[in-house]
């Protein structure tokens, strides 16, 4: 109220550059913040004092940012995060480029050195267009008080509409603190940014049609189908035409995994069916992936007898990487709307599910269940099944990453937070943190490695600020695991660099952050802790002593075809 007073009373007066920011924030709906202060956005910070919003302080900017992106992959909103100038900007370098890969809305604000300066190497000053032009869907820099208002609605327009990314506003340390009056209005004018949203009829009738005559069709789910929230249109489109579904990395959720027709994850650490069933298909109808290297393993190898039918908001990725047959541009909700109401009659496929089934039940993932040592696999499993498969799952990079994939079995969205395309270690512990903000009475599990944990362990301190209940179960086989097992496989186990003998406690550490801890080292003393701690409203770390020797299987060496897997079960 106090704030509201304040702006009424102004707009026959005067106001700063930061009162028309925060106006246009509040305009834009935002709660959550996650910002650092420095020099070059105090005229903000004052006034993000007198504001409503919920403002988070990281205890280092990347942190920040990957909250953030853990707020929009949970919520669905843009994540908006602030940053002062030089150092500051450039902290959150790898989050923008992480968002950009994984096509998470992002809002971020640089405070930049006065416009007088700008370009004379002033303190704090970099030039963060110029950095962040190839990482973000777009940027700014504001010079214009004026221009703040349109500004920033068109980067949140930007930022969630067509194919979601990150976008960047630069924001001079005079132009915060200067006066004007009210600004007019204006109107957001995009010409050259019009997304296409429904689908051309024509090719949704071409895929129809190629549906009706496939005996092999498989649908490869990617994240698009969340970020469209037409997980519910996927499952009748798969239902109705009788398709087997197969999940990309970031598509996990879009379909459910109990379901008959799920057949796994596919790439190079992905289920044996899954592999094959891409390796055998003769129609493959691929909704919102953008068939990425770890996806299709050698391209010469991959979908070799597949006609390939492509949706996707973004006509950049359609023949990008695969040749296709039938180009749909559109959203992954419209084109499977459309698609739905299409009367063609499902083929007969009987033998390719009877095939899809054999290869589950003969293949299945597997690990030494009889093993003395902590298995990393059993681990996953015991929170799938404790946690009945209703967590928020954030991890970081690694094998903790593929095993969490693997063998926590999402059957709903927007339960699945990780950093697929950089790959960004220090992701998970800060991405919990968003996803718990943007689901507070979810229970959210950071699953983490013990040194990707070791990049953000920082943000502990905001855990225990906010008496967040993060679960954060660290995979600790005193490695760079995912490094380890490369080495073993095509260095001839020489371990350059990639054993970690020496660790803190992590108990310890979680004590002096005042967070409860556990280290545990066998089974049962997992199945007992996790049975106490899990559904508590506190914060926990869990120290899991996982098999230090233990590998991600199946895995697919570089230049390799999907058919081409070691370590399956025979």
């Amino acid at each position: 109220m106090v704030r509201e007073a304040a702006l009424t009373e102004m707009k026959t007066d005067t106001l700063t550059g930061a009162d028309l920011l925060i106006s246009a924030l509040e305009k834009e709906k935002v709660e959550v913040i996650f910002g650092y202060p420095g020099g070059a956005v105090l005229p903000i910070y004052d006034k993000i004092y007198d504001s409503k919003f919920l403002h988070i302080l990281p205890r280092h900017e990347q942190g920040g940012i990957h909250a953030a992106e853990g707020y929009a992959r949970i919520s669905g909103k843009p994540g908006v995060v602030i940053a002062t100038s030089g150092p500051g900007a450039t902290n959150i370098v790898t989050g923008l480029a992480d968002a950009m890969m994984d096509s998470l809305p992002i809002v971020a604000f640089t405070g930049q050195v006065a416009t007088s300066v700008i370009g004379s190497d002033a303190f704090q000053e970099a030039d963060i267009l110029g950095i962040t032009t190839p990482i973000t869907k777009y940027n700014f820099q504001i010079r214009k008080l004026e221009d703040i208002p349109r500004v920033i609605k068109e980067a949140f327009y930007i930022a969630s509409s067509g194919r979601p990314g990150p976008v960047l506003i630069d924001f001079p340390k005079d132009i915060a603190s200067s006066l004007t009056k009210q600004p007019e209005e204006q109107e957001m004018n995009l010409p050259g940014y019009q997304p296409t949203v429904k689908p051309n009829f024509l090719q949704i009738r071409k895929l129809a049609e190629a549906v009706s005559r496939a005996r092999k069709p498989v649908i490869l789910a990617g994240a698009g189908v969340l970020h469209a929230k037409a997980s519910h249109e996927l499952l009748q489109y798969a239902e109705q035409q009788q398709i087997p579904v197969i999940h990309t990395l970031l598509g996990l959720g879009g379909f459910p995994a109990n379901h008959p027709l799920f057949l796994g994850l596919a790439g190079m650490h992905g289920c044996y069916t899954a592999n094959m069933g891409l390796s055998e298909c003769d129609l493959l109808i691929n909704i919102g992936a953008r068939f990425d290297d770890r996806l299709t393993g050698n391209l010469d190898h991959f979908a070799p007898k597949a006609m390939v039918a492509h949706v996707d908001i973004d006509p950049a990725e359609i023949g990008k990487n695969v040749p296709t047959l039938i180009p749909i541009v559109a959203d992954a909700k419209a084109a499977l709307t459309a698609l739905l109401t299409q009367t063609d009659s499902p083929p007969d496929q009987k033998d390719w599910l009877k095939q899809l089934q054999e290869w589950q039940e003969k293949h299945p993932y597997h690990y030494d269940e009889k093993s003395e040592t902590l298995k990393p696999q059993q681990v996953m499993e015991m929170l799938f099944s404790k946690t009945k498969g209703e967590a928020i799952v954030a991890t970081d990079v690694g094998q903790h990453q593929m095993w969490a994939a693997q063998y926590y079995r999402f059957n709903q969205a927007d339960r699945w937070v990780t950093s697929g395309g950089l790959g960004t270690m220090g992701f998970g512990l800060p991405a919990s943190i968003g996803a718990q903000l943007a689901e507070p009475g979810a229970c959210v599990i950071a699953v983490v490695g013990d040194a990707g944990f070791q990049m953000s362990t920082q943000e502990l301190a905001v855990i225990q600020e906010l008496n967040l209940p993060i679960k954060i179960a660290i995979f600790n086989n005193q490695s760079l695991g995912m490094v380890r097992q490369w080495q073993e496989f095509f260095y001839e186990s020489r371990f350059s660099h990639s054993k970690i003998p020496v660790q803190p406690s992590f108990v310890k550490l979680a004590e002096a952050y005042d967070i409860k801890g556990y280290t545990i080292t066998n089974a049962e003393e997992a199945h007992e802790i996790l049975d106490e701690v899990l559904h508590n409203r506190e914060p926990v770390l869990l120290d899991f002593r996982v098999d230090a020797e233990e590998n991600v299987y199946p895995m697919i060496a570089p230049g390799k075809g999907l058919h081409e897997m070691v370590g399956v079960k025979e």
